[in-house]
């Protein structure tokens, strides 16, 4: 799991999910909660033929483009077409091979990749596991600064044993970094290149040379990104269908939306929740919805303070109206979630979503029982500061009816409003967090296994903001992260679901799909989260042919 510099909350696909309501990320659905009613299907209609170019809106300019530092939509969003990984995550939530062409775990130390021969780079030259050896290393290396360095924590060594061979071993089995391989994490690029670019790497200045289906071919800062099709490109099922894209960026949602109407803008990503309903209405184009692994949730920062206290936080998820925060903050699109990790954080086995998330009771929504349970831990007229930032408007609307909620049960929510910036700070500087004691968080696995974004509540780990600890989780995390089956691993992750949903370190709030809007000359697009690593805009042609 993880949570991203930007959050642009709601059906945008940040606080968001594969859909309870919908089981199943894997094939369409129909939901609704008594606002808007919608179908989540992993793509959209294919293309019919090639474009010459077109336009998709990001609703922020990339703060980077080096692997090693996306940790973000917007970047991911444009490197998922230039940059490829070991492994591959697909439309549908699935983990496929990609440079891979194949792997073997002799014994649960121990990881062998074998790579696909003849695959080139952007500027000619062949990949070998030399590239990969140092593509990897330099995710590990402090100098670095990777927020995915702690994906490998438990690698010992990462060493050429053959020219299309790469063997990993590691101190303790570790499931969850082989799954990562199709993530960030196992980005592979030119060795040579990232000797030569230095600093540049990365920058609007610098160049990348990957091995995906687009190449980068300038990008004019605050202005717009243009990538061009690679004729060389490997896998000729995603043959580029557009000769080059062009991708701009819009921060204010209206305007952006304003571009979706027009047609200025081809296509994005992320729709603002707040012009859902205009953009479903205006005759330009379509939004589909597709699967997610996101889920919107509260996160304790502080467990020193009025919500240490297990009482008091289950208070507080007993007070929220779930159903009525979802049709203000994502215009009808979503339902309650039911724990921590969405329904479609289980994607890898659909039939254990079903024996695991589907039979668990809806959280409950009774306020006296709430305010009760706030008196029994002498916590009435006791303060609660919940951060809030103008940097999406659903932030806004979340943390309002938080308040709201708190203060009908009795407790003292106060709201502290912070910069956009600042917001983000929260959660890469635990300075940051000083003096709060909760945060609206949409956090969302890189891989269709519930177990990664579990693996955010062990002690000490990087994304446990408010430091929580419980001895039998971190027991339970390590022996899910050992083995090996899914389906085993998957009932494993159960447990840790159940002691999260116990202990409330974080307060589930709701889960909803993806988003992504195409105006009426493209389509072909992915749908869902996987566009994060999947080299989504291959897929985009022309509605005709």
């Amino acid at each position: 799991m993880r949570i991203p510099r930007f959050i642009a909350f709601a059906c945008t696909a940040v606080l968001a999910a594969s859909l309870t309501a919908c089981s199943g990320a894997t094939r369409p659905q129909n939901g609704t909660t008594g606002g808007a009613a919608f179908q989540v299907t992993p793509t959209s209609p294919p293309a019919q033929g090639p474009l010459d170019s077109f336009t998709w809106s990001l609703y922020a300019e990339p703060y980077t483009l080096d692997y090693a530092l996306a940790y973000d939509y917007p970047p991911n969003t444009v490197l998922a077409n230039v940059c490829e990984q070991l492994l591959r995550v697909t439309p549908d939530l699935k983990i496929e091979p990609g440079l891979a062409a194949e792997w073997e775990q002799p014994d649960p130390l121990t990881l062998v990749y074998t790579l696909r021969p003849g695959v080139t780079f952007h500027d000619g030259t062949t990949m070998t596991a030399n590239d990969v050896v140092a593509s990897l290393k330099r995710q590990m290396d402090p100098a670095t600064g990777s927020p995915w360095a702690s994906s490998f924590k438990n690698v010992h060594t990462i060493e050429t044993t053959g020219p299309l061979e790469v063997t990993v071993r590691l101190v303790k089995p570790d499931v969850l970094f082989h799954e990562l391989m199709a993530a960030s994490p196992g980005t592979v690029v030119s060795a040579a290149s990232l000797a030569e670019e230095g600093p540049a790497y990365g920058t609007p200045t610098g160049e990348l040379n990957c091995t995906g289906p687009f190449a980068l071919d300038t990008w004019v800062q605050g202005d717009s990104i243009t990538l061009r099709e690679n004729p060389a490109y490997w896998d000729k099922a995603l043959a580029p269908k557009s000769r080059s894209v062009k991708f701009t960026f819009n921060e204010d949602a209206a305007a952006r939306s304003n571009a979706f109407l027009s047609g200025t803008a081809d296509g994005g990503y992320l729709v603002p929740s707040s012009s859902l309903a205009k953009l479903r209405a205006g005759g330009n184009g379509a939004v589909l919805f597709g699967p997610n692994t996101a889920a919107a949730n509260l996160a304790v920062l502080n467990f020193e303070g009025t919500l240490g206290n297990l009482k008091v936080r289950k208070a507080l998820s007993m007070a929220l109206d779930r159903k009525n925060i979802i049709n203000a903050a994502a215009g009808g699109v979503g339902v309650p979630a039911k724990a921590p990790a969405p329904r479609g954080a289980w994607a890898l086995l659909p039939e254990k979503a079903a024996a695991h998330y589907d039979t668990l009771p809806d959280l409950p929504h009774d306020v006296a029982a709430a305010r009760k349970l706030v008196q029994e831990a002498g916590a009435t007229g006791r303060s609660i500061t919940v951060v809030t930032s103008p940097l999406a408007p659903e932030i806004t609307v979340v943390a309002n009816a938080v308040q709201a909620a708190g203060r009908e049960i009795g407790l003292d929510v106060r709201l502290k409003t912070v910069s956009p910036d600042a917001y983000s700070s929260i959660f890469v500087d635990p300075k940051a967090r000083d003096g709060l004691d909760l945060v609206i968080t949409n956090g969302y696995d890189n891989t269709p296994d519930p177990l990664e974004f579990y693996q955010y509540l062990r002690t000490g780990d990087f994304g446990n903001y408010g430091y929580w600890s419980d001895a039998e989780f971190d027991v339970a995390f390590d022996k899910a992260n050992s083995e090996p089956d899914p389906a085993e691993r998957a009932d494993l992750t159960a447990k840790l679901q159940e002691i999260a949903l116990r202990e409330m370190p974080v307060i589930p709030v709701y889960e909803a799909p993806y988003s992504v809007f195409l105006g009426k000359r493209i389509t072909g697009a992915p749908t869902g989260i996987s566009q994060l690593y999947y080299p989504w805009a291959a897929k985009i042609g022309a509605t005709q042919k």
